[in-house]
Formats: C-alpha cells, sequence, structure tokens
C-alpha cells in the first residue's frame, strides 16, 4: 500500500514538474523578432536562371549577442536556391540583444 501511494506521489510530482517545465521550454524555442540593421540582396545562381527557378528559401539563423549570425540552418526551398540564400544570410547583421537568438528568415528569389 506505501509503494502504491509513493507510486501515484512520485507520478503527481512528475505530473506538476512537466506542466510548469514545457511552456518555458517551447518559448526559449521560439523564434525572436530582432530588427536587421543589414542586408543585402542574394545573388541569383546561374544554374537556378538557366533552369527558370524563382521561389523562397526559409531559413533559421542563429543569431549572437553582437547582432552577426553565427549559424544558419535550411528550413525549407528549393536546393539550387538554398546555398545562396545561406550564404546571404549570414552576411546580414541583427541590432545587438541580451543574448543569442533564432531567427526566421525567408530568402526571396526571382530571375528579374
Amino acid at each position: 500500500m506505501k509503494a502504491l501511494l509513493r507510486q501515484g506521489v512520485v507520478g503527481t510530482l512528475l505530473l506538476v514538474a512537466l506542466i510548469f517545465i514545457v511552456p518555458i521550454h517551447s518559448q526559449s524555442q521560439e523564434a525572436s523578432r530582432r530588427r536587421l540593421v543589414s542586408q543585402s540582396a542574394p545573388p541569383y545562381p546561374a544554374l537556378a536562371r538557366s533552369m527558370a527557378l524563382q521561389g523562397i528559401v526559409k531559413v533559421d539563423a542563429l543569431v549572437a549577442a553582437d547582432g552577426s549570425v553565427k549559424t544558419v540552418d535550411i528550413k525549407g526551398g528549393h536546393p539550387v536556391l538554398a546555398q545562396a540564400a545561406v550564404n546571404t544570410v549570414r552576411r546580414w547583421r541583427w541590432e545587438p540583444a541580451s543574448r543569442e537568438s533564432h531567427e526566421v528568415v525567408e530568402v526571396k528569389f526571382s530571375p528579374e
């Protein structure tokens, strides 16, 4: 009986802990909205031009506290356009902040 009661108490404590931990964790994973201070247009890849490709590449940039880009992860878009988007976003700068953040951006490509 004591073992059953102890399991119930432990289960209840775990449930309470999850209720408080999960929302905090999910908030820290959300992308922030820091202001871009330096942005350049992406070069249109020659292969994409010959294929008449256009579209959007979605990337997640890990931005350091000083506003520089630490890493860029591709989240979607045509593979022919993806590397040009990554190279472009690596050169961008955001406003400084107290800590690093994830910035999700869409890089648009068109042959014009």
